[in-house]
């Protein structure tokens, strides 16, 4: 699975990275997100690549309860298609997550050791997500981050698709993000048929940082730093 990524990088770097039009936007660097937030996302519109901020944890259209997200933060690109909670927006509403890594957890000696995973090159990558809009139902009262929303008012979210890990990541973990290489960016957003598979091994490291990591509170660049052992401080 994947509960917690990276997203630092400016404006110029996503922009360039991915094509994107629009304005320009003022991105705060995130060092640990995590589900239930508002999170960059790309889509396309009208042929465009567009950044908009949206919750981690998919909403269903026909889900009544906002709670439903924190279970469909990941989907397995093996039954996306079929899957009720996420066939729909497979077929038509398709997104790219830009990232600069991404973090599992490994035990280690009774301690779950995080470790972060990034490209060799310090580059940016893109995972493959799936969104949709729901609209708040009638007579639910939300709270926390949507504690100002009101029946009848849109929310749009998200999901990760996630393959079997490959080589750099068996020892850690079984599955892991799918990670689309940028020739097929294109093709993802327009709904064609995109090999979903793990990403290659060889352009991927991973190494251990501070459970500083574990706490969704923690969102500073301590999160990236490399540890030379396995960390049990919190």
């Amino acid at each position: 699975m994947c509960s917690r990524f990276t997203q630092s990088y400016t404006w110029p770097e996503v922009c360039a990275f991915l094509n994107l039009s629009g304005e320009p936007q003022n991105l705060k660097p995130r060092y640990n997100i995590a589900p239930s937030q508002d999170v960059a996302v790309v889509r396309a519109e009208q042929q465009q690549r567009r950044l908009s901020m949206l919750r981690w944890g998919l909403l269903p259209a026909w889900t009544k309860d906002v709670k439903m997200g924190a279970r469909l933060i990941n989907a397995r690109c093996e039954t996306a298609h079929v899957k009720p909670s996420f066939r729909a927006a497979f077929k038509a509403r398709r997104c790219l997550v830009p990232v600069g890594g991404f973090y599992e957890w490994k035990r280690v000696d009774g301690i779950r050791q995080p470790y972060r995973i990034h490209m060799r090159d310090g580059g940016l990558f893109a995972f493959a997500g799936l969104w949709e809009p729901w609209r708040v139902p009638e007579g639910l009262t939300l709270a926390g981050r949507l504690a100002g929303k009101r029946p009848g008012d849109m929310i749009e979210s998200f999901t990760i698709l996630t393959t079997a890990a490959n080589e750099t990541l068996t020892p850690i973990h079984a599955r892991m993000p799918v990670i689309l290489a940028p020739d097929a960016f294109d093709a993802w957003l327009a709904g064609e048929v995109v090999p979903l598979g793990p990403y290659s091994s060889e352009r991927l490291t991973a190494y251990p940082v501070s459970t500083h990591v574990n706490s969704p509170r923690n969102d500073d660049a301590r999160c990236v730093e490399p540890v030379t052992a396995p960390d049990a401080t919190t």
